[in-house]
């Protein structure tokens, strides 16, 4: 990472149930300021990687470090210097969102003379700065999200850990909750750890893990992630298909027939469509430009389409937090 400190270091960190390896020896790292994903379906180990880091679950074998400290040996340190988002909400519904966050900074033991000006700071960073006064019963799901957000950047944090953070909520909701946090990166500085099984959230990490089984299958950019799997898929139409196909085969492409017309397989198929209509030497009904996604991606280098996520039993974990932050 260009010499520059680590906000996360995992070396071959391990965690067993019995005989069952639910991580099976990953090694990552992240820099400060960056926005990190986790890819992968449930059950893959994603969020008892998170757990690890956050010291809710101690490694079987292998070492992390968080924001500089040894999350086996410094886990009070490590907290004080994390903020934690879980799958499930934790807010107090009868509570006013000034409220909630009042009681989070005295956990955290967030100087008096500080608290007023921070809340005031974490709600305009999440777009709330209009609603502190107001009970938590009365917001929608996606503004208790972005609560929670607030909550758990209230103390400071170095990294920020967001487990599946935009579960349930629509996607219009989901954009603007991203559109808050990457606001709140540039403006805090924070380090942006997420778990995600949405394809269209990981897109916005500056680098993706994905992980299956327990084990990271691939590890890079989103860009670069799918421009290794492979070119582009220019999907064609038209009034005759088997002449089409003849004439852009003659011209060099490499053109595969399909039940509904023929796949051309090009480097930049947006800027490709215009030679192929002409090569075509057929009129042309219909044309559809695929790129490689993250879903290509995933099917590449795990064999299936990602599953269906579902919650999975951290209210456990949350209780487990509440206890031991302190």
């Amino acid at each position: 990472m260009n010499g520059e400190p680590l906000a996360v270091e995992a070396d071959g960190i391990v965690k067993r149930f019995g005989t069952l390896e639910a991580v099976a020896g990953v090694s990552f790292s992240v820099a400060r300021g960056e926005v990190f994903a986790f890819l992968g379906p449930n059950g893959a180990g994603k969020s008892t990687t998170i757990n690890m880091l956050c010291t809710l679950a101690r490694p079987t074998a292998g070492r992390a470090r968080v924001a500089g400290f040894d999350v086996v040996a410094r886990p009070k340190a490590v907290r004080r210097h994390i903020g934690l988002v879980f799958q499930e909400q934790t807010l107090d519904e009868q509570l006013t969102a000034n409220e909630n966050l009042r009681f989070h900074a005295v956990l955290y033991r967030v100087r008096r003379t500080e608290v007023g000006s921070r809340i005031a700071h974490v709600l305009e960073l999440v777009g709330l700065a209009d609603r502190g006064d107001d009970l938590v019963s009365t917001f929608s799901g996606g503004m208790a999200r972005r609560l929670e957000i607030a909550r758990a950047l209230l103390h400071t944090p170095d990294v920020l850990f967001l487990d599946e953070p935009t579960i349930g909520l629509d996607p219009q909701t989901r954009t603007l909750m991203w559109e808050d946090v990457l606001r709140m990166r540039d403006e805090e500085g924070v380090t942006v750890f997420l778990t995600t099984h949405y394809m269209d959230e990981a897109e916005y990490a500056d680098r993706i893990a994905i992980i299956d089984y327990g084990r990271i299958v691939a590890l890079d950019t989103p860009s670069r992630l799918k421009a290794g799997i492979g070119a582009d898929r220019v999907e064609l139409q038209t009034a005759d298909d088997p002449t089409a196909l003849r004439a852009l085969t003659d011209a060099g492409y490499d053109v595969r027939a399909n039940q509904s017309g023929m796949t051309i397989v090009i480097a930049d198929g947006e800027a490709a469509v215009a030679s192929l209509i002409g090569a075509a030497h057929v009129p042309v009904r219909h044309v559809h430009v695929h790129r490689p996604t993250l879903d290509d991606v995933f099917l590449n280098f795990t064999g299936r389409e990602i599953r269906e996520q579902s919650s999975d039993g951290h209210s456990m974990m949350q209780r487990a937090w509440a206890s031991r932050h302190r």
